[in-house]
């Protein structure tokens, strides 16, 4: 028997058909103001960089010395090289240095032009060394070792401890952080603007370069192999870090 269809029936079958549909229709604005509200608060942002120094005292110092030897063939300027050397090395090693390596070995001829022609007259060696030690006996060392055969004094770097550069960075980066926000406040205040929320932090740099020293002059090692020990002064070593803050408003 054929089914006579109802209002009811009709009604229902409308519904269900286009339920979704409407209500696709209807949440799809939502979606596309909250997205425009993203865009917006992204284009309000501020990004300052802060820069942060904290000055700390040096403890240590990096030393490089060693032998320069000149004679008539390379075999020999190897050789007394490589013996002076050795009495260096072991002079250092006798006062507990840490750190002790070779950095450097080198064998050059040395020239003569005489009349246009070029003739070796001798080989030159050189060989050098690195060490750390405390700076209070850095002078003492240095004049142990130009003692023990030492001719030339490369650099000298000056460092502090590990705990008190790490120390000194967490402080720097608060500082660098602190200067960060002091300046987005001045800015946001100056235009009628107020800060919101930190929506990105950035930490750019966070360094402790060695305080460098130029090298001692070979006039100087000469003379400081008569005194009795030579001043050493490390100074002070800077640790600087920089961060950089975005800030919506």
């Amino acid at each position: 028997m054929k089914k006579h269809l109802t209002y009811r029936d009709i009604a229902s079958s409308l519904m269900w058909k286009y339920a979704l549909p409407i209500a696709i229709t209807l949440t799809s604005p939502i979606v596309n103001i909250a997205d425009g509200y993203a865009q917006e608060r992204q284009l309000r942002t501020l990004s300052v960089s802060g820069e942060g120094v904290e000055m700390i005292e040096t403890t240590l110092a990096d030393i490089t010395l060693g032998v320069v030897v000149e004679a008539r063939t390379a075999s020999e300027a190897q050789q007394a090289a490589a013996q002076q050397t050795d009495s260096v090395v072991n002079q250092l090693q006798s006062q507990n240095v840490d750190s002790l390596e070779t950095t450097g070995i080198n064998l050059r001829p040395i020239y003569n032009y005489d009349l246009a022609t070029e003739r070796i007259t001798g080989y030159t060696a050189t060989n050098t060394v690195k060490f750390r030690v405390e700076i209070d006996r850095a002078g003492m060392l240095m004049d142990d070792a130009i003692q023990a055969g030492a001719t030339q004094i490369t650099g000298i770097q000056f460092v502090a401890e590990e705990d008190a550069i790490a120390t000194a960075r967490m402080e720097a980066l608060r500082l660098a952080t602190r200067d960060a926000r002091t300046q987005a406040d001045a800015v946001l205040s100056e235009l009628g603007l107020s800060a919101q929320d930190v929506v990105a932090v950035e930490v750019n740099n966070a360094s402790a370069p060695p305080v460098f020293r130029p090298p001692v002059p070979e006039a100087a090692v000469t003379r400081t192999a008569q005194d009795v020990s030579t001043p050493v002064v490390g100074g002070e070593q800077r640790v600087r870090a920089s961060v950089t803050l975005h800030i919506s408003y």
